[in-house]
């Protein structure tokens, strides 16, 4: 099958891979588009597992304010103050900031929940399934702790930007790692919303 210049561009809008690794992709997949999704998303997580070890050091300090009702402040690190110039991380910084105003994460990544508060979860799963035969509970107990972590965890979040519903932002950070060769980190970052009162 022969690759056109659209699919290659269709590709890219969807994963924001470089040309030839769309082009291959492609090839690789006989011109399905969701097998070509899908080779990026391992070869862009392939290379972020690859890329974590190195120290991300510089980067940006983003912000974003949406209607004068809801402000996020959010640092994200790269390798290079290169890199952190480049329009693609400054795009990146800006999309972060706008998903965690319009999702509301509480943590970056499932290690970052509080142990208190797994607990909690927990129980209250636990004492929902009480009745169910003992060897399912566990898987039960461990898929909604899966949901629970894709509702309050930034990196686990499907990223409300893309139109199928089925990019987390890690797979967003991933692509992007994939494109600028550099490990990128999600570092901090703190929402304000408007009349909301501290939980502390």
């Amino acid at each position: 099958m022969s690759i056109t210049a659209e699919m290659v561009k269709t590709l890219r809008e969807r994963t924001g891979a470089g040309m030839m690794d769309c082009k291959r992709a492609l090839s690789e997949a006989q011109g399905d588009m969701d097998k070509a999704v899908e080779l990026l998303r391992k070869k862009g997580l392939a290379q972020a597992q690859k890329k974590a070890a190195r120290t991300a050091s510089e980067g940006l300090i983003g912000s974003y304010v949406h209607m004068d009702r809801i402000g996020v402040l959010l640092e994200v690190n790269c390798e290079t103050d290169f890199v952190a110039r480049t329009e693609d991380f400054r795009a990146l910084v800006k999309d972060l900031a706008m998903h965690i105003a319009a999702a509301a994460p509480q943590y970056i990544r499932p290690q970052d929940v509080p142990q208190e508060v797994l607990d909690k979860e927990q129980e209250v799963y636990r004492a929902q399934i009480k009745d169910k035969p003992e060897h399912v509970q566990e898987k039960i107990l461990q898929g909604r702790l899966e949901k629970f972590f894709s509702e309050v965890c930034l990196m686990r979040q499907v990223f409300v930007k893309d139109p199928q519903q089925k990019q987390t932002v890690q797979d967003l950070v991933n692509s992007m790692i994939a494109k600028l060769g550099e490990n990128i980190v999600v570092r901090r970052f703190v929402r304000f919303q408007l009349g909301e009162t501290s939980q502390e």
